[in-house]
């Protein structure tokens, strides 16, 4: 049994979880929340190998002011792009929207605690209409449209998993760049500015200064457009009208030289050359299925430890790694 193996399988209790090695530069965690998510945003953003194709067509996505729709395979770099310009454009915390079946465009401009809030008033015995903004949240679509001197950085992920009328929905808001919260629309007689929250985390970054926000009369306006991209894994096609106000980006596949220099910027330049062999094989298997960038760095990372599987439990372990995404594959 070689000696990279922590757990073993004896049923004999061992102390062999102090030999466990640090943990890849994309898995780091820390004890306090915020620094260990900021770290791994920063370390995504910073590690992203921008070919000129995606280079161009984010340049041209801030100079015209639309949204860019970024399609490809599982583990492109789709979200990573979206790190990428916030990092170097040094533009703040990335405001990531998560698409589902069952999101509406209201789930991504505000929430609002109805019950919450009746039910503290029943609480106190009082009207709480002044407090209204502590029941009222900015999501990720409605903070970045808040006024701002620059962009916002917006991440609108796999929007191919929305129903169908989402896209037809964000036409007006990308047109117009605003839009009304109507539970402050008709108190505006009586409260004209409410302090509410926005969708902002992050207080290592330069937007921690917008956790909070007074909205007046109610209603969002941008002033600057937010660079905004949306991840598509091309599972359904989009009405024209909706792809006219966007900017089309395919990502393709890493070939090998670009996937040398991603091993590199995430492990270093000795192990990149080191493991020019496993890169070769993993493009070979590519041709077959389909397979993720992560998937490959998995590989390299557990093969070039100190501690490292024998050469039998090697490529036993390589053909774990590298399953093909295929839900119906079992190897």
């Amino acid at each position: 049994m070689s000696n990279w193996k922590i757990f073993q399988g004896t049923g004999t209790p061992h102390n062999a979880i102090s030999n466990l090695p640090p943990p890849p530069s994309w898995r780091q965690f820390d004890s306090t929340a915020e620094s260990s998510t900021a770290a791994k945003k920063q370390q995504r953003g910073a590690t992203f190998q921008a070919r000129p194709e995606e280079i161009d067509l984010v340049n041209a996505a801030l100079y015209l002011r639309r949204p860019l729709l970024v399609t490809g395979k599982p583990g492109t770099g789709k979200t990573s792009l979206a790190y990428a310009v916030a990092y170097e454009l040094q533009l703040g915390e990335v405001l990531r929207w998560s698409i589902t079946t069952r999101t509406t465009l209201k789930d991504g401009l505000y929430r609002y605690d109805a019950i919450g809030r009746l039910q503290d008033a029943q609480g106190q015995g009082k009207d709480n209409l002044e407090e209204i903004g502590q029941y009222i949240q900015l999501s990720s679509l409605g903070t970045a449209l808040l006024p701002s001197d620059q962009p916002r950085v917006l991440l609108i992920d796999e929007i191919d998993k929305s129903d169908i009328d989402l896209p037809n929905d964000l036409l007006h808001i990308f047109e117009e760049g605003e839009f009304e919260i109507p539970e402050l629309v008709r108190i505006a007689g009586r409260v004209e500015q409410v302090e509410v929250r926005t969708a902002y985390m992050d207080e290592t970054e330069t937007t921690a200064k917008d956790f909070k926000t007074v909205i007046t009369k109610g209603r969002v306006r941008c002033q600057s457009f937010p660079f905004v991209i949306l991840t598509s894994n091309g599972e359904r096609d989009f009405p024209p009208p909706f792809l006219r106000r966007c900017l089309r980006l395919n990502m393709r596949e890493p070939d090998q030289d670009e996937l040398e220099r991603i091993v590199e910027a995430h492990l270093g330049e000795e192990i990149a050359v080191q493991a020019q062999s496993l890169i070769a094989r993993f493009l070979e298997k590519r041709k077959q299925g389909d397979l993720a960038t992560d998937q490959l760095l998995n590989a390299i990372y557990l093969l070039t430890r100190e501690q490292k599987p024998s050469v039998k439990e090697k490529e036993q372990l390589i053909d774990q790694l590298l399953k093909y995404l295929s839900s119906t594959e079992d190897v």
